[in-house]
């Protein structure tokens, strides 16, 4: 089984690769890194991107994935838009995350980046309403200059100023981390809130998904 992850920035490449060997040992990942999605995303909106990434997941399929998993969660709705048409399961790794999240009360949306937002919002919506409720109340947070130390390459600096982001809050019955860069915050939080993030679920629902795509073909 193979899996192909789009990813915005290369530093998701080791993260991911990390979670397959821990977890699931038996999944090639197919790396593939296009920051310009990203960075024309948040300029023009997502679906701006949407050519873009349909040739990208086209490809994908046709060099062999049996799934595709986008691990970028502004342009992850397009990349399971597009994915409707190419045969094989297309995610966003923040789907899990989301499903998770959305059977709270009281949510709270970490952002770097405004752009995530947005995408974040409306999944949240999306899953809650598919549980059958909305949660009474999701309240953002955009981290002032996480971003730009995130692009600086100042892991360390952009991680403490989101841990500091969940610390802060108080009103909330779980804190999403709505990027997947933010991970390895959860780490360093002292909140008693649940802190949630998407590589771990979401690379565990792609793997499921490739398996049983997979062995679809072979029957």
């Amino acid at each position: 089984m193979t899996l192909a992850l789009l990813h915005t920035s290369p530093v998701h490449v080791p993260v991911f690769d990390a979670l397959r060997d821990a977890g699931h040992p038996a999944l090639v990942l197919r790396h593939l890194v296009h920051k310009e999605l990203l960075d024309r995303a948040g300029a023009m909106g997502p679906e701006a991107v949407t050519g873009e990434i349909q040739a990208l997941l086209s490809d994908a399929v046709a060099g062999g994935a049996t799934a595709v998993l986008c691990t970028c969660s502004t342009i992850g709705g397009v990349a399971e838009s597009v994915g409707v048409a190419l045969g094989v399961p297309v995610l966003r790794v923040d789907r899990p995350m989301a499903a998770d999240a959305a059977r709270a009360e009281r949510v709270t949306v970490i952002a770097a980046l405004a752009a995530t937002l947005p995408p974040t919002l409306a999944l949240l919506a999306e899953e809650a309403d598919g549980a059958g409720g909305r949660p009474a109340k999701v309240r953002t947070v955009l981290v002032e200059g996480a971003w730009e130390r995130f692009e600086a390459g100042e892991r360390e600096g952009y991680l403490d100023l989101v841990a500091a982001a969940a610390d802060a809050v108080t009103d909330a019955d779980v804190i999403v981390l709505a990027q997947a860069s933010m991970a390895d915050a959860v780490t360093r939080t002292a909140t008693r809130i649940p802190v949630l993030s998407s590589p771990r679920p979401g690379l565990a629902a792609a793997a499921a998904a490739a398996g049983s795509a997979g062995r679809a073909d072979l029957s």
